[in-house]
C-alpha cells in the first residue's frame, strides 16, 4: 500500500549500490511519448531567464508534461509544468536567482486548454500575506516587480483551485532566491516535492507517488561530493504539503535561516543553532551550513518513515524492505553525500575501548502492534532472554570521551541494521546497510544469527536516539528505537533527577490510535525532591507526526530552562527560562531542566490542533515533590 495512504486520514497530515559513482548521474533524456515535452530534473544550478542591466527578463509557459523521477526509462507520470519558453519543462520549476535591487519582468503564459492556472508569490519579498494570479486558459500575465529582501523563497503555480487534492498532484513550486549584491554565494539549492494520484478503485487503479529532491527520487537522486574540512552552505526549500524533518546523518548542521513562502529571517550569530534534524513546516525554507569533518558515506533523508521506504517509489515493484541494497531498502527523499578524506586528514586514536552486547529481539505483543521488538543490553556475563523485550529499548547510558564499541547480535528471523541517530561517528558504523562506509568496504545489513560491531567515538555529552534503518515502518513501529544518554566523564544515571520521555508508535496506525511514550499512555507518579534541579529529556522517533512536550503545575503550563536540542547544548544567551513548552518532530531530541517547589507537576505529551486533531494529550506522568 502507498506510504501517504496506508495511515488513516488523520494521520495522512504527518505524514544504490555501495559507491557512489556506480549510481547514473548523467541527465535524463527519455524520449518523448505521445508528444507529451519530457520533464528534466533542475538541479537548480542555473537561474532561469536574462539578467542585463539590473533586469531579469523571463518567460514561463504552464504545459501538460511527462515526469520520470526514478530510471529515465521507467514509471512516470504525466502532469502540467513549468518550462521557460522555447525549453524543457522543470521539476523543481525554473530557478530564479537575482541579487537585490533586480527587477524581475517575468511572463507566465497557459498553454492549457482546459484549466485556469494561480500564480503565487510571484512578488517582491517579504510579503505580507499570500496573492494570488489567475491566467485563464492560452493567456498570459506579465509580473514586474523588484527583488526585494536577500533570502530564500518560493513561487509556485496551480492549475484550477488550490485544494488538497491539487496542490498534492501538481509540481509548479520553484525556488526564489535574492542575494546579497556582490558574487553569488558557492551554495546549493534544494527543493522538495511530493507527486501523489489517489486510487481510483472502480478503474482499479493503485495510489501512485513520487517524492523527490530537485526532481529525483532515491537512488536517483544527485550525489553529493565533498572532502573532509570543507564548508558546505545548503538552502532547502520544502514546495510541498507536508512537513519533513530533515536529517543529516553524522555531523551536526548549522542553522543560519528560516523563512516561509513570504518572508525569510537571517539568523544572527547569537541565534544561529546546531541540529541534526530540523523540522521544515509545508512551503517553508531553510539555509544550512555544514562541515563534514569525517570521510565516507553520509545521508541527509527526510525523517518521515514513510517518505523513505520502498514503497515511496512511483514504479509498483515489490518492496525489498530487508535487502541489503540501498537502493532496494530506501526510496523517496533521501540524498546520499560521499566524503573523502580532505589534505591532513587523520582517524582519531580510540584507547581504553568500553564494550557493550545489544541484541535485537522479539517477544509477546502487549499492546496493539502485532509485532513486539526490541533492543535489548546484555548486563552481566550472560546474555538476555530472547523474549525480554521492553518497548522503547532502555536508554544506553554512556559516557563523552569514553570510546564505545557496540555489538548487536540481530535474533530477529529477518535483517536489520541500528542507526546511532545524532552520533558523530564513523561512516561505516552509521547504520544504512549497504551504504555506510566507502566505495571498497560497506556495513552489511545485520542478518539472522550475525552480529555487527558499531564503534562509537562519543565527543559530546546529550541525548540522542537509536533505531532501526531498515524496513523502518514496521520495525519501528513494533518497537526498534531508544533513546541514547551521552553523560559527563565519571558521571552517573540519576533516574532519581534525570527523566527521558521517546514518543513512538505502537503499531503503524491502521485504524486505531497508534501514539505511546516510554510504550504506554501513562505511567506510575515519580517521587521528586524539592530544590533538586531536574533534567528531562525528550525524543520523537515514530515514523511521523509532531508532538508537544510540556509541563504543567497546577493545571497549567509552568516554567523550564531549555539546555539542548539535538543534543548540542544551547548557548547560555538562548538557555532562558520560559514556558515550559515544546514542539518537536520527527527525528528531533530536547532537553530541558527545572528545579521544582513542593507540590505536583505532570509531564504531557499532546497533539498539535490542526484539521486532524484538537490537541488531544496521549500521556501524563505526574511529579509529586512532597
Amino acid at each position: 500500500m502507498s506510504p501517504l495512504t496506508r495511515c488513516t486520514p488523520a494521520l495522512l497530515a504527518l505524514a544504490c549500490t555501495a559507491s557512489p559513482a556506480h549510481v547514473p548521474t548523467h541527465a535524463f533524456m527519455p524520449s518523448p511519448a505521445d508528444g507529451i515535452p519530457v520533464v528534466q530534473p533542475n538541479d537548480n544550478r542555473e537561474p532561469a531567464g536574462t539578467l542585463e542591466n539590473g533586469v531579469l527578463t523571463l518567460k514561463l509557459v504552464a504545459m501538460n508534461a511527462r515526469w520520470y523521477p526514478e530510471d529515465p526509462e521507467g514509471a512516470n507520470a504525466e502532469m502540467v509544468a513549468l518550462a521557460e519558453e522555447g525549453k524543457a519543462p522543470q521539476i523543481p520549476s525554473p530557478l530564479i536567482r537575482v541579487p537585490k535591487g533586480t527587477m524581475i519582468d517575468a511572463t507566465i503564459r497557459n498553454s492549457l486548454s482546459d484549466s485556469t492556472i494561480w500564480v503565487h508569490w510571484l512578488a517582491t519579498h517579504p510579503l505580507s500575506g499570500d496573492d494570488s494570479v489567475a491566467i485563464p486558459p492560452g493567456a498570459s500575465h506579465a509580473f514586474r516587480f523588484e527583488a526585494g529582501e536577500p533570502g530564500t523563497y518560493m513561487y509556485r503555480v496551480t492549475p484550477g483551485i488550490p485544494d488538497w487534492d491539487v496542490l498534492e498532484r501538481e509540481q509548479m513550486v520553484g525556488a526564489l532566491i535574492v542575494d546579497e549584491p556582490g558574487p553569488r554565494p558557492d551554495d546549493r539549492v534544494f527543493v522538495l516535492n511530493i507527486w501523489s494520484q489517489p486510487p481510483d478503485s472502480a478503474a482499479g487503479i493503485p495510489p501512485r507517488e513520487a517524492l523527490a529532491i530537485n526532481g529525483r527520487s532515491w537512488p536517483w537522486t544527485e550525489r553529493q561530493e565533498a572532502a573532509t574540512g570543507d564548508t558546505l552552505r545548503w538552502r532547502v526549500v520544502n514546495g510541498t504539503i507536508r512537513n519533513h524533518p530533515m536529517h543529516l546523518h553524522g555531523f551536526y548542521f548549522r542553522v543560519d535561516a528560516r523563512g516561509t513562502s513570504l518572508r525569510d529571517t537571517s539568523y544572527t550569530a547569537a541565534q544561529q543553532r546546531l541540529a541534526v534534524t530540523e523540522d521544515m513546516s509545508s512551503f517553508s525554507t531553510m539555509a544550512m551550513t555544514w562541515v563534514p569533518e569525517r570521510p565516507g558515506n553520509w545521508l541527509l533523508h527526510c525523517h518521515l518513515a514513510f517518505h523513505v521506504v520502498p514503497e515511496a517509489r512511483l514504479e509498483q515493484v515489490p518492496a525489498h524492505t530487508h535487502s541489503s541494497d540501498p537502493r532496494q531498502h530506501m526510496a523517496g527523499l533521501v540524498m546520499g553525500i560521499a566524503v573523502r578524506p580532505g589534505a591532513g586528514y587523520r582517524d582519531v586514536a580510540r584507547d581504553n575501548v568500553r564494550s557493550i552486547n545489544l541484541f535485537i529481539d522479539e517477544g509477546k505483543p502487549v499492546r496493539k502492534s502485532p509485532r513486539a521488538l526490541g533492543y535489548v543490553q546484555q548486563h552481566g556475563p550472560n546474555a538476555p532472554a530472547v523474549d525480554s523485550v521492553v518497548i522503547p529499548g532502555a536508554p544506553l547510558v554512556l559516557n563523552r570521551g569514553v570510546p564505545t564499541d557496540i555489538t548487536v547480535t540481530n535474533r530477529l528471523r529477518e535483517s536489520s541494521a541500528v542507526h546511532w541517530h545524532g552520533i558523530e561517528l564513523e561512516s561505516f558504523s552509521d547504520g544504512v546497510a549497504g551504504w555506510s562506509g566507502a566505495v571498497n568496504r560497506v556495513a552489511p545489513a545485520i542478518a539472522p544469527g550475525k552480529t555487527f560491531k558499531a564503534r562509537l567515538t562519543l565527543p559530546r555529552a546529550g541525548t540522542f536516539i537509536y533505531h532501526t534503518h531498515m524496513n523502518d515502518v514496521e520495525q519501528i513501529t513494533s518497537g526498534l528505537y531508544g533513546a541514547i544518554v551521552v553523560l559527563e566523564p565519571g558521571k552517573e544515571f540519576d533516574p532519581g533527577s534525570d527523566h527521558v520521555y521517546v514518543a513512538g508508535w505502537d503499531g503503524d496506525g491502521e485504524g486505531r490510535e497508534p501514539f505511546v511514550v516510554n510504550g504506554d499512555s501513562i505511567a506510575p507518579p515519580k517521587l521528586l525532591r524539592a530544590g533538586m534541579p531536574q533534567r528531562l529529556r525528550f525524543v520523537n522517533i515514530g515514523p511521523a507526526q509532531r508532538f508537544f512536550f510540556e509541563l504543567h503545575r497546577d493545571g497549567a503550563v509552568t516554567q523550564w530552562t531549555p539546555v539542548a536540542k539535538d543534543g548540542a547544548d544551547l548557548p547560555p544567551h538562548q538557555a532562558v527560562q520560559g514556558r515550559a513548552i515544546r514542539r518537536l518532530g520527527v527525528g528531533e531530541t530536547f532537553d530541558a531542566t527545572f528545579t521544582p517547589e513542593p507540590g505536583e507537576y505532570v509531564v504531557v505529551v499532546r497533539l498539535p490542533v490542526n484539521a486532524q486533531f484538537n490537541g488531544e494529550t496521549i500521556f501524563r506522568q505526574r511529579l509529586i515533590v512532597p
